[in-house]
């Protein structure tokens, strides 16, 4: 009967967050916790209405709870989704990496049972991607710092005044001064700023200081390997436009004949070598990013 319960209320929990009605959600989800502790769901439920709200600890809690009651091997994406998107907000990246991963691997190699979305491979792959970024450049900007380079701590100290700004609007959404549209508009609106902020500083530096750009380490994201996540040096093309490392993507066949963002049907014959794409590799690699290569 307990276990009933709890799911009652939790459908009712899902009908409040696909209207937008956030609050109204997280209280039932936290009802049918109450009721019923041990279904997964409800915590993943709740975990994906307080990103929204913007309660990451909360949602870090409530996806290790999901995936504690899964076991490790459980699958549980959603959860690790969930959990790398709240870890990297608060500023965690080789936490949320690690995460995104998990998911990302969980969604590529499904148990039997598991309900995947077509579209989850190119969503958590471009996550993945996003969280490697992060880090990557956390490391680059204490590296930069280290050797005295005053862009780097101008971009520290414009990072440091936008995390500020978020956790006040956080702050103001938790205390009910700010509805969560509002709030949710005004955070993307503070990263927008700060990226264009940070491009304009580098724009702005490279200009004065030519030279040092020399010293920057940068990974373009078309380069990437969507498989592995690492830099490409022979990259071949699916008919659909997607390209990979080929022998990435050859190891990848023999297990699933498939694309493996599309889940297309693919062989090894229908790939074609991406001679532009090549160059482009050829030329990043001949840049002497061989000695650097690996804090990515």
């Amino acid at each position: 009967m307990a276990s009933y319960a709890a799911d009652q209320l939790k459908e009712k929990g899902n009908t409040a967050f696909r209207n937008g009605e956030f609050l109204e959600a997280e209280d039932f989800y936290s009802e049918a916790i109450k009721r019923y502790s041990r279904n997964s769901l409800i915590f993943t439920n709740r975990a994906n209405v307080r990103l929204k709200l913007q309660r990451y600890e909360g949602v870090v809690d409530d996806c290790l709870k999901s995936i504690e009651i899964q076991g490790q091997h459980g699958q549980n994406h959603k959860a690790y989704y969930f959990l790398a998107q709240a870890q990297l907000l608060l500023n965690h990246p080789n936490e949320a990496l690690a995460s995104a991963l998990t998911a990302y691997n969980q969604v590529l190699h499904p148990q039997p049972a598991a309900k995947i979305s077509p579209k989850d491979l190119e969503t958590f792959s471009a996550f993945v991607l996003k969280c490697k970024k992060t880090k990557f450049s956390f490391r680059e900007r204490e590296r930069l710092r280290r050797q005295g380079d005053f862009c780097a701590e101008l971009e520290a100290a414009l990072d440091s005044r936008r995390q500020q700004e978020q956790r006040t609007f956080s702050s103001q959404l938790h205390h009910g001064q700010l509805g969560t549209i509002a709030a949710l508009e005004r955070t993307q609106e503070i990263q927008t700023t700060f990226d264009q902020k940070i491009s304009e500083l580098h724009t702005l530096f490279a200009a004065a200081h030519p030279e040092a750009q020399r010293t920057r380490r940068e990974i373009p994201d078309y380069i990437v390997d969507m498989i592995t996540f690492e830099p490409m040096h022979d990259p071949v093309m699916t008919k659909t436009g997607h390209s990979y490392e080929r022998a990435t993507i050859y190891e990848h066949l023999k297990r699933a004949p498939t694309d493996p963002l599309t889940r297309e049907p693919l062989t090894i014959e229908e790939l074609r070598p991406n001679y532009g794409l090549k160059a482009a590799c050829e030329a990043f690699w001949a840049s002497g990013a061989e000695e650097w290569v690996i804090d990515w």
